[in-house]
């Protein structure tokens, strides 16, 4: 192989690596693995990737390096063949509110693009198409009335308002105008009117009268106009016996005046203030008191303590409110808080509506006093003090009872009506991006326009199409474009991140990417790995490191690393297709690639312990599920992605077992109860997020290894002649560490 076409590690000593020399293909899809802690990490992303990326930016200048982060320089003799790297690797993407899939992987700036050039403006109040005329179009659209045809040109400059308007009308007989239609009645202008302020009225200024004939056009326009110059755009011709017209100059409906900003991009953008719903400020959500967790664990009582913030804190004060709304409305106070009906709960919750109950309670003296106490609630409670407070700490504390919510305005759109009511092949941009990636390529391809807009828009189309393509190409078609970037999963976000490297069409480049097939059912590998093949036949090299078998043979070249892990790995145990590690004895890797190892299945347990279960699980895609889950068992829970598994576990199980059991105050998804956990004392999540982000973090503090290690050392006579005490360091032998 010419060396122009090799990518050459010299003597790399990164972490565990043992000054390893490698030589790989460029311009190919190459496979790095071996077992957990081998090196293949480091290979790839601490020594490949980390000078690439330093290489390209030393070659930028000194003003642009100075916004850069330069990377250190690894521990290499040497790299050649090395091409401006990128790395994709399983850190979730922006944990910005605003994120969503749709912004991440840039569909949404094509979308706002299509809807503010071929999209269809509506009223969001009757549904009415509208569209901004000139005032020719409607001049035009006047004359083709039938000749002899009597009509007026009214302005109207009221609609629907309450009022007297004495003013306007006394305004109207200063500019010279004679007749006015009030309510729909004709009238002088140099009569007395007078209006009930208490009733809405609509008051249209009659600009003149005229009949249809050939030579009309003239007087019919500077009709039009003045009309259109009183009544801010908008123009009224009322055929006499007969119908009532009405034009929009701008993106007005007629009826009710509602109008539109010229249609551009940003009014569509959720993230600027010409197109965010004004309540919510585009983020489709606010923060609000949530009772579900003021009361994390419905099958307690409010005796057993089911209210949680009143179970902390000045218990006496709160027992006294609970005994008095419970003695005033006959509530059993014993009896678990679901069994209790919506009516009794709101008196706890939301207050007693300005009734007062009789309050008892002993003073620190002991002496019993009482009082007339009307129960605010639970709820406004907190909100109100959350509003009052100055604290920062008081803040905290009550924002723990408190979830998003969608906004009572826009009701999670984000983006204010009238923008809304822009449609699409009859869907405005807020339905588009809660469609499925699968479902929105199907909704482009049956989409029907117009000669004028296929023209303008077919270009934009064509861009969605194919990010929305490449998106389902790498096995996330399951995602709605709404989806907040928060919630994906690492696999999710890297292969976004994937696809929107694809939709960038470079060339040149080597990728490098983490395990991408994690999370990624095996149905889904395949076009997975046609996915990195069409990246790496525009002319890229694609670096993956990763375990899986389909990935492996289908890798242009696959080093193995090993032989084992930590000290006892960082050489190259083997290099080349799959073929060829398969043959090599020493190759962990290569003995389960050929059949010799495999991993046995073990013996089936058969005692039964017992199963608890999930009743009416309903988040998101689940369809009102009833789950068994047996006790003391290994349980999987499998499926394609995008199925519903993270729902059912992450979201129902384990935080509907974290309220019952450590009372953690997180909303879990929608289902109707969990049965049967009685045998458990703890639940533990243990998801894929970074650990130990503090520079003083290592698996020994993380794992709270060395605090066991630290006491030892506490025994020892030069621990004790150092001063070291009770798991501290005396200050004069922190100074002597340093």
């Amino acid at each position: 192989m010419a060396a122009a076409d090799q990518l050459v590690v010299h003597g790399a000593r990164e972490h565990n690596l043992k000054d390893v020399t490698v030589s790989l293909p460029r311009n190919a899809l190459i496979c790095v693995t071996g077992l957990s802690g081998s090196g293949k990490s480091s290979l790839a992303f601490d020594t490949i990737y980390a000078e690439g990326q330093r290489r390209y930016v030393e070659s930028l200048s000194a003003y642009a390096r100075q916004f850069l982060q330069m990377m250190e320089k690894p521990d290499v003799d040497s790299i050649d063949g090395l091409s401006p790297a990128i790395s994709i690797d399983q850190k979730t993407t922006s944990r910005n509110p605003r994120s969503t899939v749709g912004t991440v992987t840039e569909i949404y700036d094509y979308l706002r693009l299509l809807y503010a050039r071929v999209g269809r403006p509506h009223c969001p109040i009757c549904g009415r198409p509208i569209a901004g005329q000139s005032i020719e179009s409607i001049v035009d659209q006047v004359l083709r009335m039938p000749e002899g045809t009597k009509f007026t040109v009214n302005a109207p400059v009221v609609r629907d308002r309450k009022g007297e308007y004495k003013d306007l009308l006394e305004h109207l007989r200063g500019e010279g105008f004679t007749r006015v239609k009030v309510d729909g009645e004709e009238r002088l202008l140099e009569e007395e009117i007078e209006l009930d302020k208490k009733f809405k009225h609509t008051i249209e200024v009659v600009v003149d009268r005229l009949s249809m004939k050939s030579d009309l056009r003239h007087r019919l326009t500077d009709s039009i106009e003045t009309a259109l110059a009183l009544a801010e755009g908008l123009v009224t011709v009322a055929v006499i016996d007969g119908e009532e017209l009405t034009f929009s100059e701008r993106f007005a409906c007629p009826e009710h005046g509602v109008g539109l900003p010229e249609l551009q991009p940003r009014i569509f953008s959720f993230n600027s203030p010409h197109g965010a719903c004004p309540r919510c400020t585009g983020l489709g959500a606010q923060q609000e008191i949530d009772p579900d967790l003021l009361v994390p664990d419905p099958e307690l009582s409010i005796a057993e303590g089911a209210l949680v913030p009143w179970s902390v804190g000045n218990s006496t004060y709160y027992e006294s409110v609970i005994q008095a709304i419970a003695d005033r409305y006959e509530i059993d106070v014993d009896k678990p808080w679901r069994d209790l009906t919506e009516e009794q709960q709101n008196l706890f919750l939301f207050g007693t509506n300005g009734d007062k109950v009789y309050v008892t309670y002993r003073n620190r003296m002991g002496r019993r006093r009482a009082y007339m106490l009307a129960f605010e609630g639970i709820v406004p409670s907190l909100e109100r003090r959350y509003k009052e407070t100055d604290s920062a700490g008081q803040r905290e504390r009550i924002e723990e009872y408190m979830s998003f919510r969608p906004c009572p305005v826009c009701k999670g759109a984000r983006l204010k009506p009238e923008v809304l009511a822009v449609t699409v092949g009859g869907s405005n941009i807020h339905e588009f991006t809660q469609m499925s990636v699968t479902r929105a390529i199907e909704f482009l391809d049956g989409l029907e326009l117009s000669e004028t807009e296929q023209l303008i828009g077919n270009r934009i189309i064509k861009e969605i199409r194919e990010r929305l393509t490449f998106l389902s190409d790498v096995g996330v078609g399951y995602l709605q474009l709404d989806r907040a970037a928060a919630t994906l999963s690492g696999g999710e976000a890297q292969r976004l991140r994937l696809a929107t490297q694809i939709g960038s069409q470079l060339v040149g480049v080597l990728y490098i990417l983490d395990e991408p097939s994690i999370g990624l059912h095996q149905r889904d590998n395949a076009k997975l790995i046609g996915t990195l093949e069409r990246l790496q036949s525009l002319g890229n090299t694609v670096l993956v490191v990763e375990h899986d078998e389909q990935m492996m043979r289908s890798a242009d070249w696959l080093v193995d690393m090993g032989p084992g892990a930590g000290e006892h790995g960082g050489h190259v145990v083997a290099e080349g297709p799959a073929g060829e590690v398969e043959k090599v004895k020493g190759s962990v890797t290569g003995q389960f690639l050929s059949g010799k190892r495999s991993i046995a299945v073990p013996d089936r347990r058969t005692e039964d312990l017992g199963s608890f279960w999930v009743r009416g699980a309903s988040q998101h895609n689940l369809k009102d599920i009833d789950v068994e889950f047996p006790v003391g068992k290994f349980v999987c829970v499998t499926g394609v992605s995008g199925s519903g598994k993270s729902t059912l576990v992450n979201e129902i199980v384990y935080k509907a077992l974290a309220n019952r059991l450590h009372r953690m105050r997180v909303k879990p998804g929608e289902h109707l109860g969990c049965e049967g956990i009685e045998c458990f004392d703890k639940v533990i999540d243990i998801d894929q997020s970074p650990i130990g982000r503090t520079p003083r973090s290592n698996p020994a503090t993380y794992t709270d290894l060395f605090t066991p290690i630290r006491e030892l050392y506490a025994q020892t006579p030069d621990a004790k002649v150092r001063g070291y005490k009770q798991g501290r360091w005396p200050r004069r032998a922190n100074s002597r560490r340093r």
